[in-house]
């Protein structure tokens, strides 16, 4: 009883290691066509849409290249509790005439175009 016990254990455990071994092919194919398919996607999905994308920003800023929005006093925005530590205190550090307004409405004299 022993020993076919034994001759089993030797024959499952060999099926075992050669299952494994297979599993392991299987796995490292498998994951040989999945990198191939994401690469695949990469270049022929993603960095196209990336390149329309783009574009779109690109021609949509050509379009639109003068025109500022229209200053509309809201209570919430460009609130000013004290003075910015920079300037004359109430500009930001990045402040751009021609598209960011104070909070009283946009500079007239920054609006050369």
């Amino acid at each position: 009883m022993m020993a076919a016990f034994g001759r089993l254990s030797g024959i499952l455990g060999r099926s075992g290691a050669i299952r494994g071994r297979l599993f392991s092919a299987a796995a490292e194919a498998e994951h040989g066509n999945a990198a191939r398919s994401w690469k695949i996607l990469t270049f022929v999905v993603a960095l196209p849409g990336v390149a329309v994308c783009m574009l779109n920003v690109y021609l949509k800023a050509q379009q639109h290249h003068d025109e500022r929005p229209e200053f509309v006093p809201y209570e919430h925005l460009r609130i000013r509790n004290k003075k910015f530590p920079w300037g004359d205190g109430s500009k930001t550090l990045f402040h751009n005439p021609h598209v960011n307004p104070l909070p009283d409405g946009y500079e007239e004299h920054g609006h050369d175009h």
